[in-house]
């Protein structure tokens, strides 16, 4: 079974609600009149992939893939105010509930939040895994530019502690992201030091260890995390700041989190195998993103040098394992 952890969907209601009521997006249309949304840096095509899970599913027949966890992307709603934001999300999050239910032998999902809205966020952190039963919840790495790690989020993961969640970490703006609007560095760079920075902030600030029984999944490879892993035990050693309120080294808390392989390349794949381990692998294809693939998503776990059980871990048993599915 062939469980896609990272892909992005659009729900229909959410488009209608952005149209009918407002949003800082800059909304078009290309020359095949799909929806393009622009923010700064970056932009969306939401090709049918993106807002239609009939097309979806035929692509994941023709790609061999089982499931979807599906979530939103970023800039989600951050791009709007506190309320817009914090209104849009349960727009979002009923419409992937809905879907799950309708679709549960192909589907899951991951819920979004209004974290620039922190109490809104609580509430519907509260909402999504008690009324809706999600999983969990897909956070991007920052909050308007605000980490992570501040106290000011913590009743969302005192909820999801509770709960026994997944958070899934995908990139958004970082700051400083007017300086990467040519040639698409945002995405392609920004996005992965963001995942970076908040990872080690999550850890250095004592969230990680404080919230032991949430699962922490990253994505892209976790951007450098396994690259870096070593400077984050050496900084952890040669700074009093960083184990102000961490108690084990950097490295031993990241091998506990779970990367997606949204980096193809097989020595990229490799490294993290040899950082985190092949339990601690998930599929992904970042789907139906320009830049994504379900077919280099199959083919690079199918290249790995792993016995066909490991691969099956990557392919759908690790993540049937964190969100609690059927793995046959």
């Amino acid at each position: 079974m062939i469980v896609d952890f990272h892909n992005h969907y659009f729900p229909p209601e959410y488009l209608d609600a952005i149209r009918s009521g407002g949003s800082h997006f800059q909304v078009t249309a290309d020359n095949d009149g799909n929806p393009v949304l622009h923010s700064p840096g970056d932009y969306n095509v939401l090709v049918p992939g993106h807002r239609d899970l009939d097309f979806r599913e035929k692509a994941l027949d023709e790609a061999g893939v089982r499931m979807q966890v599906i979530t939103f992307t970023a800039p989600g709603t951050s791009i709007e105010t506190p309320e817009r934001a914090a209104e849009l999300c349960q727009v979002i999050n009923d419409a992937f509930a809905s879907e799950v239910r309708a679709r549960s032998e192909r589907f899951t999902s991951l819920a979004t939040l209004p974290m620039n809205a922190p109490e809104a966020a609580a509430r519907e952190t509260e909402r999504v895994v008690g009324e809706l039963g999600l999983p969990g919840v897909m956070l991007l790495s920052n909050a308007s530019g605000v980490p992570l790690f501040e106290q000011r989020f913590w009743p969302v993961y005192e909820r999801l502690n509770e709960a026994r969640a997944v958070i899934y970490i995908h990139p958004t703006y970082p700051v400083g992201v007017e300086v990467m609007e040519k040639f698409m560095l945002m995405p392609m760079v920004g996005f992965l030091t963001d995942t970076t920075l908040a990872a080690a902030g999550l850890v250095y600030s004592g969230v990680v260890e404080r919230f032991p029984d949430i699962t922490w999944v990253l994505a892209h490879l976790g951007g450098a995390v396994p690259y870096l892993a070593e400077r984050f035990d050496r900084g952890f050693e040669a700074y009093p700041e960083c184990r102000e309120h961490c108690s084990t080294l950097p490295s031993e808390l990241l091998q506990n989190f779970y990367y997606d392989t949204v980096n193809f390349d097989k020595r990229c794949l490799d490294l993290a195998l040899d950082f985190a381990g092949v339990d601690h692998i998930v599929a992904g294809s970042d789907y139906p993103h320009m830049i994504g693939s379900l077919d280099k998503m199959v083919d690079s776990i199918a290249g790995l040098d792993l016995s066909e059980e490991d691969k099956n871990k990557i392919r759908g048993g690790n993540a049937a394992r964190i969100l609690g599915l059927d793995g046959d």
